[in-house]
């Protein structure tokens, strides 16, 4: 975790006068050098109590005020608990503290007590820029964080894809065993790549089903312009481009207002163009909101609920290639909880994007609930606290 820096105070021992950093009641007193220390007057236990932090300012230090532990700013949605009040001297004056640790116990310390504010703190997400809880049976938002903001979405754009090569099949106009053209040099080469490759276009067809997998569990990229073109009725960029128009005139269907796609696989158009898939588009990649890919991630979920099957395979070979499924809140995966029932539903990445994540579940006793975060930095642990929030609250 990008968390805390550890700094110490400086300690000075000439007899000069010196500037301290912020006083013991807000202000920068100037004080002698040989009073610059801080000395425990008195500590009163006190019943566990929940504070949090009251402003951008202040920090946790340790016992004897000498190193700041944490700045209570990179902790803004953290809950602090104290059980002592600690009265400190420090020269002159004397100040109030309290003694603390967060819900965790992994930091612990002394905070000034105009730092903090009686109560638990207020849910929030600290990295994610956009996220949105929707409860499936409902289909209303009931939590949300910038949700109507378009933003580029990497590989949760997938989910468009695959949902229009299901609507194929069910308007029966292609089965599982049909046959998918791959032998495009631009899409080989794709596969092959260290960066965006993943499936190896080893033959120059595969089957629906075959590509399907790919692009849902490893994430295919070419696996997911080759489905595009097949949907759209051919095997040439000519055809990948039509199938861009099919997808958005999809979300103007659905009526989503903040959806915009240039790319069937996610990745952006100056990354594909190596690869002879750029369409030329003023906008370098796909921007949807939020709600709009919580909307699209609804959609699949309702019209074609086996994608949860498939969607909770850890891993599985196609072709003798393993396909790894990288949600890590499955069964067996580091941020697993068995309570949260997670069994899908599709990870994203791109340096514009971010880290992105549409998680599904259904804790017992709730409605299924999915959860989008979009350009976060740790996109399991903050799915799984919306997810524990929105049901802790009976939100769903």
């Amino acid at each position: 975790m990008k968390m805390n820096q550890f700094l110490r105070l400086a300690l000075v021992t000439c007899a000069t006068t010196i500037t301290i950093g912020m006083g013991l009641w807000g202000q920068t007193p100037t004080v002698n050098a040989s009073s610059s220390s801080y000395k425990t007057v008195s500590t009163t236990a006190i019943k566990k109590t929940p504070y949090h932090k009251s402003s951008t300012k202040g920090a946790v230090y340790n016992a004897s005020h000498t190193k700041k532990v944490a700045n209570l700013k990179t902790y803004p949605y953290t809950t602090w608990y104290a059980t002592a009040k600690v009265t400190l001297k420090h020269g002159s004056s004397k100040a109030l503290y309290y003694k603390v640790k967060n819900g965790s116990g992994t930091v612990s310390g002394i905070v000034w007590h105009k730092y903090l504010k009686a109560g638990t703190s207020p849910f929030g997400l600290k990295y994610a820029k956009s996220a949105v809880a929707l409860d499936v049976n409902t289909n209303n938002n009931v939590w949300t964080k910038n949700a109507n903001t378009a933003r580029p979405i990497a590989s949760l754009s997938k989910l468009m894809t695959l949902y229009l090569v299901r609507q194929k099949i069910s308007q029966g106009k292609g089965t599982w065993s049909s046959k998918v053209t791959t032998s495009n040099a631009g899409l080989k080469k794709l596969g092959k790549s260290n960066v965006f490759g993943g499936f190896k276009f080893n033959h120059n067809s595969y089957t629906v089903r075959q590509l399907y997998l790919a692009g849902l569990i490893e994430s295919s990229n070419n696996a997911a312009i080759a489905l595009g073109q097949w949907v759209a009725g051919g095997s040439t960029p000519a055809y990948n481009k039509k199938f861009i128009g099919m997808m958005n005139n999809q979300a103007k269907e659905w009526g989503l207002k903040h959806s915009s796609f240039v790319s069937a696989s996610g990745m952006e158009q100056n990354s594909l163009a190596p690869y002879g898939y750029s369409i030329g588009a003023s906008k370098n990649a796909n921007y949807v909101s939020a709600s709009d890919i919580a909307q699209i991630s609804r959609h699949f979920v309702v019209d074609y609920n086996d994608i949860l099957t498939d969607a909770s395979v850890k891993s599985m070979k196609v072709d003798g290639q393993t396909l790894h499924n990288y949600n890590n809140l499955l069964p067996g995966r580091k941020y697993y909880q068995k309570s949260l029932n997670v069994d899908g539903l599709k990870t994203g990445y791109t340096d514009p994007a971010g880290y992105c994540f549409v998680g599904t579940g259904r804790k017992s006793g709730h409605d299924r609930i999915i959860t989008v975060v979009l350009h976060d930095e740790n996109e399991f642990t903050e799915t799984r606290s919306l997810m524990n929030y929105v049901y802790n609250q009976n939100l769903a």
